[in-house]
C-alpha cells in the first residue's frame, strides 16, 4: 500500500529484479499490480518506484526504443514489446562505451564475487559479438576516485544489512566526524548520497560519498528505524515558493554554497565569485554560514540579516581579542614572577 516503508535494497539487487520484471511483464500483459509485488516480493511502492525507471531504458544508448510501461495504479501495460523483442545491435563506439564501463565496475572494491564473475561473463560475451569494435575498448580504462570504493562498501553493507563507520567532511562547519550509521539506500541527485540512521545524532541523515574521508563495514547489523522514505525527485532540500529570499555573494573560495545549499540563481561576479540567491524558512540559520564564510563571503539582503550578521562577527571578534588579552596578561605575570 501507498505509504508503507519500503526495505532497504542494494543497487545491484535492484537491477537484478528490474531485469527480471522486464520478462515478466512481457508474458502477463495487463498483470495486477499486487500481483506482481507478491511474486517478486516487494511492496507496491517498490514496484511502482522501479516501473518509473523503466521507460528511461531501452535497447540503444543514444535514447531509441524506450520501454513504454505504464501503469493505472492496479493493472501495468507494455505497449511496446515486439519492439524491444528484436535483437539488440550495437554500434561501435556504444560497445566500446560499454566494454570499458563494465571492466571498470568489475574493479570495484566490495563488488560481491558472484556478480563480478557474472559481470566477466556477460562482458567476454560483448567482446565476441563485438568482433573488431572490442578492440578499441581494450587501449581505454577508467580509473574510480575514491567516491567508487565508498560507493561498493555502501552497496555491499545495504545488501548485507550491516552498519557502517564513517569519517564524514562537513564544509558548513568545517569539521570531521566520526559516525556509526545504518544505511538504508543509494541516491543519486547531483551527487550520490547513503541516506542512513545515524547513531550519532539518532536522526536519519544523508551524506554525500565523496565528503565520506573513510569506511568500514561493521560486523553489527544494520538495523534502521521503519521510516517512509521521502520523493528525492526534486532535491535534497527543497525549499518552498513562498520562504524568504536571501541573497549572498561569495568569493572564489566560497563557491562551494552554491553546490552545498539548493538555490534559486547563482551570477558570476568579477572577482570569481558568485551572487547567489537561495530561499530558507528560517533565514536566521544563515548567519553561522556567514562566520563560516568569513572575507570569502557577506550576506547581502535582507539588510536585518546582514546587520545580524555583522554583529555576531564583531561579538565573536570580541570574545577572541578577549582571549587572546588573557592569554597575554597571564604570560606576562608568569615572566614577571621568573
Amino acid at each position: 500500500m501507498a505509504g508503507k516503508p519500503v526495505r532497504p535494497t542494494s543497487a545491484i539487487d535492484q537491477t537484478r529484479r528490474m531485469l527480471s520484471l522486464v520478462t515478466y511483464l512481457r508474458e502477463r500483459p495487463g498483470a495486477r499490480v499486487e500481483d506482481v509485488a507478491r511474486a517478486f516480493g516487494i511492496s507496491e511502492d517498490e514496484l511502482v518506484s522501479d516501473l518509473d525507471v523503466l521507460p528511461m531504458c531501452g535497447t540503444s544508448f543514444r535514447g531509441g526504443d524506450l520501454l513504454d510501461i505504464d501503469t493505472d495504479g492496479e493493472r501495468i501495460w507494455w505497449h511496446n514489446p515486439d519492439d524491444v523483442a528484436e535483437p539488440l545491435r550495437i554500434a561501435a563506439d556504444e560497445a566500446t562505451a560499454l566494454l570499458v564501463a563494465a571492466r571498470a565496475v568489475a574493479t570495484l572494491p566490495g563488488l560481491r564475487e558472484s556478480d563480478r564473475q557474472a559481470l566477466l561473463r556477460a562482458t567476454a560475451k560483448v567482446e565476441t559479438a563485438a568482433g573488431e569494435a572490442a578492440g578499441a575498448s581494450a587501449r581505454l580504462s577508467v580509473t574510480f576516485e575514491s567516491e567508487g570504493g565508498v560507493f561498493a562498501d555502501v552497496d555491499r553493507a545495504i545488501s548485507e544489512r550491516r552498519r557502517l563507520w564513517i569519517r564524514y567532511y562537513s564544509p558548513a562547519r568545517d569539521e570531521v566526524t566520526e559516525r556509526e550509521i545504518d544505511p538504508i539506500r543509494l541516491v543519486s541527485v547531483g551527487h550520490t548520497y547513503v541516506e542512513a540512521w545515524c547513531r550519532r545524532s539518532e536522526a536519519r541523515r544523508t551524506f554525500r560519498l565523496d565528503r565520506v574521508a573513510e569506511i568500514k563495514i561493521l560486523d553489527e547489523p544494520s538495523v534502521p528505524p521503519e521510516v517512509e522514505l521521502r520523493d528525492l525527485s526534486e532535491g535534497l532540500v527543497q525549499p518552498a515558493a513562498e520562504d524568504p529570499e536571501v541573497v549572498v555573494e561569495v568569493g572564489p573560495g566560497g563557491r562551494w554554497v552554491a553546490e552545498y545549499y539548493p538555490h534559486d540563481s547563482a551570477d558570476e561576479l568579477a572577482d570569481g565569485g558568485l551572487r547567489i540567491s537561495l530561499r530558507t524558512p528560517d533565514p536566521t540559520s544563515l548567519r553561522r554560514l556567514a562566520l563560516r564564510l568569513g572575507r570569502d563571503g557577506r550576506i547581502v539582503s535582507p539588510p536585518e540579516l546582514a546587520d545580524s550578521a555583522r554583529q555576531a562577527a564583531r561579538e565573536a571578534l570580541a570574545a577572541y581579542d578577549g582571549m587572546e588579552a588573557g592569554d597575554a596578561h597571564a604570560a606576562h605575570g608568569v615572566d614577571g614572577g621568573q
